[in-house]
């Protein structure tokens, strides 16, 4: 019953601000975000978040992105006062809000399941927040049509709710949201309930909403592609633990660890068992029998953390392997077991001694007689660019060019 009177607050009433002192999309009250310590400790003693550390700046849009169960909504659900923070701190601007009523915290969420009112209108659904606080109703009613035009749901202003599309009461949800001129914008899943042409219009939309409103936002998906194209920076997160937090390039060209690296990135990296040698003249690396010539860059720092020879676990992206129909000294071998054909590329599985690999290579750099597909059984041949692998430990997982 708690939770249903704080979600309620949270629908209704965030925003202390005098909404006539500011027109629409002004957004004054903007804030930073302080997350120092958070750890969520259930009733039966399971830690669902540990250790939570994170500084968001004003107007930025942060992602928090990862698998099920992993703790994000959970964390967004501690901002937005919808679930108790066990320990640490939590400041939005320079207030501490650990203890405050989500209708205090001066912030507004939009939900998974839109959590419309069904037997109101949309007019009516975008307007109430501001009726509940009683204001003027020329002032409410521009800042709902100035809404519905920013999300192009303006015709669809007398409709009920089961009238509209998913992505329609999508936007119907975000539109009460952004009129009450929160502080910082909570989104949790919001595009989990649409198809995949759906999501793909409405990751535009959040774009372009973001350009206009320039507020702060915390984003959460477990979708990596939404968390890429949206997020100013990403915090990924396994276990209820932040793995690494980043800008979109950064996560993916510097994957902290096995984790991340496997996480992020269509189709998946690719990994080997390798050995790590040291010489006279440096380090070597040898992947399924064959030498990899590491860059000077990475002699200096293999060298700079005095890294021990051993066993080591190589990583690259379907795009960075380079592919050859001819056989090579250097080169490694495997035999095709599928070949997809997604029309200017192919993705290509194969089998690399027992291991599977994928392939992404564009039709364009393959021998014409392969442009269409590559057939079952056909052996092929690759290298692995020096300056596009990565490196690491088995045992702590983590990279050991980070």
């Amino acid at each position: 019953m708690e939770t249903c009177r704080n979600v309620h607050g949270v629908l209704l009433s965030m925003g202390k601000g005098t909404f006539a002192e500011a027109g629409f999309l002004r957004f004054k009250n903007m804030a930073t975000v302080s997350l120092k310590g958070v750890k969520k400790i259930y009733d039966n003693n399971v830690t669902a978040v540990h250790d939570f550390n994170l500084e968001i700046a004003d107007k930025e849009f942060v992602v928090l992105v990862g698998p099920s169960g992993c703790g994000k909504s959970t964390t967004l659900r501690m901002i937005a006062g919808l679930e108790e923070i066990s320990e640490g701190d939590l400041l939005i601007g320079d207030t501490r809000m650990n203890d405050a009523e989500p209708k205090d915290r001066d912030i507004a969420m939009v939900f998974q399941s839109y959590a419309l009112y069904p037997h109101m209108s949309v007019y009516e659904n975008m307007a109430f927040p501001l009726k509940i606080r009683k204001m003027p109703k020329e002032e409410a009613d521009r800042r709902v049509r100035e809404a519905a035009a920013i999300l192009d749901i303006t015709e669809y202003l007398e409709r009920k709710p089961k009238a509209l599309s998913g992505g329609q009461r999508q936007r119907v949800a975000i539109g009460r949201a952004i009129v009450r001129e929160p502080k910082v914008l909570l989104m949790d899943e919001p595009l989990s309930n649409l198809d995949a042409k759906l999501r793909n219009q409405m990751r535009a939309e959040i774009i372009k909403l973001r350009q206009q409103l320039n507020t702060t936002f915390i984003y959460v998906t477990h979708d990596q592609t939404e968390a890429m194209t949206l997020g100013d920076r990403i915090v990924i997160m396994k276990d209820g633990y932040i793995q690494q937090i980043g800008t979109p390039q950064e996560v993916f060209d510097r994957p902290a660890n096995l984790f991340v690296a496997g996480f992020i990135g269509m189709p998946q990296m690719n990994f080997f068992n390798a050995k790590l040698d040291k010489t006279d003249t440096g380090y070597t690396l040898s992947v399924n029998g064959k030498k990899v010539m590491l860059t000077d860059a990475m002699q200096k720092q293999l060298t700079a953390k005095n890294t021990s020879v051993s066993d080591v676990i190589v990583g690259i992206r379907p795009e960075h392997i380079h592919f050859s129909a001819e056989s090579g000294e250097d080169l490694l071998d495997a035999v095709v077991d599928v070949s997809e054909m997604m029309g200017s590329e192919i993705y290509l599985h194969v089998n690399a001694s027992g291991k599977d690999i994928v392939l992404r290579i564009p039709t364009t750099k393959l021998p014409a007689e392969h442009r269409s597909s590559i057939p079952y059984g056909t052996q092929i041949h690759f290298s692995l660019p020096a300056d596009l692998i990565h490196l690491f430990d088995p045992k702590t997982e983590q990279n050991l060019l980070y």
